[in-house]
């Protein structure tokens, strides 16, 4: 264990969203398996602090997200009359800007996150998946953008994400017509970056999780960032962003670390230094 790392268990909103922590990698799990995973109202809130905590801090290096039992999540949770009940003074573009904020600062978490999915991801759940940097899917999965069977519009960055993953034609289909896909279709279409025996799922995502922790945070932060506006960028910005980047890094220990250990024929130990 890395000096700093914290083997605590941190749980918010009345044990519906755990966070642990363990060798610079924290899990978020969505403990609501009754309900595959839902996320009630106020749950994107939380979800959002949760992310902007762990994006801030040193000793997290990987950040895992998954759902309690058998299924990832299946999105909002639009059965809960309690809460449209106590909701209801809240205008429904304030509660859009809650999810929106939860999915900008998922996605733009300067930290290798990776979704582990298992069963349903479906909604808001598929695409929270889709706004990770890796997806391990198990080989039970079954995904969906299922806005369109409840009278909505996509949601929690499909539009953007989702073309940008499998293309645009691919992407119409998957939302205009709501079908779900089972995890070999969703492998096929790079949908996920892996689908693997659910026996196997954890063994995958640990070890997954154990190499992205074990990187050099400050270079990995950066070349997320490059890869997340290569879309919005022309080939001059993105190279002006690389060389800004490259000069950044060789200032740090972590340059100086990597090179020393390539001599020595050794691995580098990164200190995010």
């Amino acid at each position: 264990m890395r000096a700093g790392d914290r083997p605590v268990t941190m749980v918010a909103s009345m044990d519906e969203l755990q966070v642990t922590e363990a060798d610079g990698v924290a899990t978020v799990t969505i403990n609501r398996p009754h309900v595959r995973n839902a996320i009630p109202p106020a749950g994107w809130d939380t979800l959002r602090s949760i992310f902007v905590d762990l994006g801030s801090r040193d000793d997290v290096r990987c950040v895992v997200l998954t759902g309690a039992g058998e299924d990832f999540c299946s999105g909002a949770d639009v059965g809960r009359t309690d809460d449209v009940t106590r909701d209801r003074d809240t205008h429904p573009m304030q509660r859009m800007r809650i999810i929106t904020a939860c999915c900008e600062a998922l996605y733009e978490m300067p930290k290798v996150t990776i979704a582990r999915v298992d069963g349903v991801a479906a909604g808001a759940g598929l695409n929270m998946a889709l706004a990770c940097d890796l997806v391990l899917a198990s080989d039970r999965s079954r995904f969906s953008e299922i806005f369109a069977r409840r009278g909505l519009s996509v949601d929690f960055g499909g539009s953007f994400l989702l073309p940008r993953i499998v293309g645009m034609q691919k992407a119409k289909e998957l939302i205009l017509l709501a079908d779900v896909i089972d995890a070999t279709a969703a492998g096929e279409m790079g949908l996920v970056n892996r689908v693997v025996p659910v026996d196997q799922l954890d063994d995958v995502v640990a070890e997954w999780a154990a190499k992205a922790a074990a990187g050099p945070p400050r270079a990995i932060a950066v070349s997320k960032a490059l890869l997340n506006r290569s879309f919005t960028s022309t080939l001059h910005d993105a190279l002006d962003a690389e060389g800004l980047g490259q000069t950044f890094q060789f200032t740090t220990a972590d340059t100086r670390e990597a090179m020393l250990a390539f001599i020595e024929k050794r691995d580098p130990e990164f200190t995010g230094r």
